[in-house]
């Protein structure tokens, strides 16, 4: 791709000079879902649609090191993936809910990155944090692969730490919406998603 497309589309901007900490602990009543779906600008946008969702951050999942930086996941040697954590009101929203969002809000048939991002950084995965998450992720996914009679890519990770990525890189459809919204279309997402899912009965 040249220079100029690459602008446009890249999931990829300068943030500023900042160690990424860990995740804090959660509200009371609340719980959370980590999901990695590509560029995690895009995941963060979709996940905060969702009625009972409180909360989406961007950040980095299932990687080898502590306090990755944006450029060291980029690099693809930390093992890290771009992924969000939800934070979510159990009592209005369900797992089961954000799984079904999830799936369709990516490409479960691409495991070598999302659509124009490539990597290992951008590897699709589910990471539940507990045995009954873990649990309704493997069903899900199954009845996913039997619904587009393939099978998926996306695996199920051991979370292990979720680190928080920069601030600049958080609420990005928002404080960057004429970026973002180039870097989306430019990168075909919506159309790739239309057709994974294009006469497919969802049940939905």
């Amino acid at each position: 791709m040249n220079a100029l497309f690459m602008a446009v589309v890249a999931c990829a901007v300068e943030p500023a000079a900042e160690v990424p900490q860990a995740a804090p602990p959660l509200p009371a009543g609340q719980a959370e879902a980590i999901f990695a779906a590509g560029c995690f600008w895009c995941s963060e946008s979709d996940f905060e649609k969702v009625p009972g969702v409180a909360a989406v951050v961007s950040g980095y999942a299932g990687g080898r090191v502590d306090h990755p930086t944006y450029y060291a996941v980029g690099s693809g040697a930390t093992g890290h993936t771009e992924a969000v954590r939800v934070v979510y009101d159990p009592t209005k929203v369900t797992y089961e809910v954000l799984l079904d969002w999830y799936w369709h809000h990516v490409d479960p048939t691409d495991g070598s990155g999302q659509f124009c991002d490539r990597g290992s950084q951008y590897r699709p995965a589910i990471f539940p944090v507990n045995e009954a998450q873990r649990k309704a992720a493997a069903a899900s996914a199954a009845a996913v692969a039997t619904q587009l009679g393939r099978p998926l890519a996306v695996q199920l990770e051991v979370p292990g730490t979720f680190w928080v990525a920069e601030a600049y890189h958080q609420d990005f459809y928002k404080t960057h919406a004429d970026h973002y919204q180039r870097y989306r279309e430019g990168c075909g997402r919506d159309r790739r998603i239309e057709q994974v899912w294009a006469g497919v009965p969802t049940g939905r």
